[in-house]
């Protein structure tokens, strides 16, 4: 199969699965979209979000419909590297053996990151980064696809451990969780509180959604698109020569080069899933604030004016 009608297979695909989880999420288009962005690029996103807005059944309803085995680890204060990661225990023969922990699945919600001291969080995130767990001195590959739904609850931030920036970057998106709108709540009410809950098909399998990876990489990009995602980011550094008015005065630190490459595979991805076979300037603009959301710092002067960080990235366009 040519790379073209790759990308064909691939729009009759998503549009299928984005019906598909529909079935079961009520709205919360753009955050569906995002997530099975992050999926295709190969990326990691950080949800974030009040309690009670379905991040759950969102990231369950995606793994059955993406046909991948789904773990839920919820994060405490108390959790232990080893509750994620897995142990090595004596068996009856007195050897050792390797007891793999709710890591080893294709889709891991991380529920509440930031309720977790850093040196659990940095046991998931080795994971994220080099898609393989190290106990004891052992290597053990993770099963691909691999993606890590981390969520975080933005109002109650007392007993928390925030991400540091560095670990942050990890993630390819940030996305905004908000509430439904009242219509789209009378659903959401009328369809839970009856008996029914609908079936969610699987439509793809992992080896399907690996190729589908593969091919958004092969994806080609014209140089001026390279050029603006870089500059967009450059733009974004408030000691850079590119830095806008707006950035030197209300951001402390700006977007690094992961940042640029995301942008760009990002692109890649919401080009292919719309039918197009290169991404181009626009498709940058659509996924830049998901992306460079959680990795600008605004200073104290932007929060007393009550600037959003989104306000900000929208004038780096």
């Amino acid at each position: 199969m040519s790379d073209v009608a790759a990308v064909d297979l691939l729009v009759g695909k998503y549009e299928a699965l984005r019906q598909e989880i529909g079935k079961v999420i009520v709205g919360q288009n753009e955050v569906v979209e995002q997530v099975l962005l992050s999926v295709f690029s190969g990326g990691h996103a950080l949800l974030i979000g009040v309690p009670g807005l379905a991040k759950t059944l969102l990231v369950n309803t995606v793994a059955n419909a993406l046909g991948l085995a789904f773990k839920r680890i919820q994060f405490t204060p108390d959790l232990m590297p080893s509750d994620i990661l897995g142990s090595e225990i004596l068996d009856q023969n007195r050897q050792f053996k390797f007891i793999k922990g709710p890591i080893f699945a294709n889709i891991i919600l991380a529920d509440e990151i930031n309720r977790t001291p850093p040196k659990t969080q940095a046991a998931l995130l080795e994971a994220m980064q080099e898609r393989v767990v190290t106990v004891a001195g052992h290597r053990y590959p993770l099963d691909k696809p691999y993606f890590v739904l981390a969520t975080q609850n933005p109002i109650e931030q007392e007993g928390t451990y925030p991400l540091p920036e560095a670990q942050l970057d990890r993630f390819m998106f940030a996305i905004n969780l908000d509430y439904p709108s009242f219509e789209e709540e009378v659903e959401v009410v009328k369809a839970t509180t009856t008996g029914d809950l609908p079936e969610v098909d699987a439509l793809f399998s992992a080896e399907e959604i690996i190729n589908f990876q593969q091919l958004i990489r092969k994806i080609p990009v014209a140089d001026n698109v390279i050029e603006y995602a870089v500059s967009l980011v450059g733009k974004s550094r408030p000691k850079s020569d590119q830095a806008s008015d707006m950035v030197r005065q209300y951001i402390d630190w700006g977007a690094g080069p992961r940042a640029s490459q995301n942008l760009i595979l990002g692109a890649k991805a919401y080009a292919a899933l719309h039918g197009k076979y290169s991404p181009d300037i626009e498709d940058v603009q659509k996924v830049a604030v998901g992306i460079l959301r959680h990795r600008l710092i605004k200073n104290y002067k932007a929060e007393a004016e009550g600037l959003t960080i989104e306000e900000i990235i929208r004038n780096l366009f």
